[in-house]
């Protein structure tokens, strides 16, 4: 007697719900960002001489950190032949997201969402985006039968947005401004 092992389904269904509060994150930072009325000052972090060079830095820790966890997501699935406790790839992520915190706050609301510029307008739409993705990204982790790809997927478009808006504000504040704190 042979005993025939089924795979269980997994479905798009249970990413339904992460999918569409996601899109409206999307949505509602993108329509916030286009009809307040920036103020042109937010409250700015101690230890920096001014908004921007605060942004700049906190959203290169968050680069930092996004890259430990790439390469600790990686160990988890088992593709380095190295082993990273979990807790590292958590808590890296916790603390990247943390540091965008003051980012996104002072861009809504000092800046708003601008489109006058590309470079800003890809920034914009990346900071709306990253934090819709990464809203999918947590509300998919605790969900059973999903599809094998959608944890790597999630995590890839949440680290690809964030490098996106370092390469359109960090890379460009340092190529075109330098190095200030």
């Amino acid at each position: 007697m042979t005993a025939i092992h089924q795979r269980p389904s997994r479905s798009l269904t249970p990413l339904l719900v992460p999918l569409l509060i996601g899109g409206l994150v999307v949505l509602a930072l993108g329509v916030y960002g286009r009809l307040h009325t920036p103020t042109g000052f937010a409250v700015g972090v101690a230890g920096f001489s001014a908004a921007l060079p605060m942004k700049v830095w906190l959203t290169t820790g968050s680069f930092v950190l996004a890259i430990v966890q790439v390469v600790s997501a990686l160990s988890m699935w088992g593709r380095l032949g190295i082993t990273i406790p979990p807790a590292v790839h958590r808590w890296s992520g916790r603390l990247a997201f943390l540091l965008t915190i003051p980012v996104a706050f002072h861009c809504l609301y000092a800046l708003g969402l601008q489109y006058d510029v590309p470079r800003v307008l890809a920034h914009s739409l990346l900071g709306c985006f990253f934090y819709g993705v990464f809203t999918m990204k947590l509300l998919a982790l605790p969900k059973q039968n999903t599809p094998g790809w959608t944890l790597p997927v999630l995590g890839g478009l949440t680290f690809t947005a964030l490098i996106g808006l370092w390469l359109t504000s960090s890379f460009w504040f340092f190529t075109a401004i330098g190095f200030k704190v």
